[in-house]
């Protein structure tokens, strides 16, 4: 599990709403910025209102999925906020784009020098997003920080 610093980073930028919507990029989203279902189906607009436990557990089996992916992908040692740091980015842009990026190869090449990385990734349909751009620091911030559990 993640820690505390990470979980609370995600929560303050995801959110929480317990009826779908539409998230920056358009995509149908629930309670802490859920895109899908425990059971895989995509929420859709017209779903019913969760509860905030649904919402809880939601994200809670979410963070474990992001953080398997981190163990199948990434082969550099992680300290636990390093670890908590990419868990936030996952949960925002997606496993695929992670596997894909150059971020994830400068880590596994044991490069740890990759602000920039963080940074590119703050746009939503090719436009620059404040908030984005503000949760890019906020992650950079938790990954640099030195703290090893």
């Amino acid at each position: 599990m993640i820690n505390k610093k990470a979980i609370e980073l995600i929560k303050h930028f995801e959110g929480i709403k317990l009826k779908p919507y539409l998230c920056s990029a358009g995509i149908p989203t629930i309670g802490i910025g859920s895109t899908m279902y425990v059971d895989g189906t995509k929420v859709k607009l017209s779903d019913k209102p969760i509860t905030e436990e649904e919402a809880l557990e939601l994200f809670n089996l979410t963070l474990v999925k992001y953080e398997d992916a981190i163990s199948k992908n990434v082969r550099s040692k992680l300290t636990e906020n390093q670890r908590g740091a990419l868990v936030s980015f996952i949960y925002n842009v997606g496993i695929g784009a992670f596997k894909a990026s150059t971020l994830l190869r400068k880590l596994n090449d044991d490069d740890f020098n990759v602000a920039m990385e963080f940074a590119k990734w703050n746009k939503v349909n090719h436009i620059s997003s404040k908030g984005l751009t503000k949760r890019r620091q906020a992650e950079w911030k938790l990954f640099n920080s030195w703290k090893l559990y």
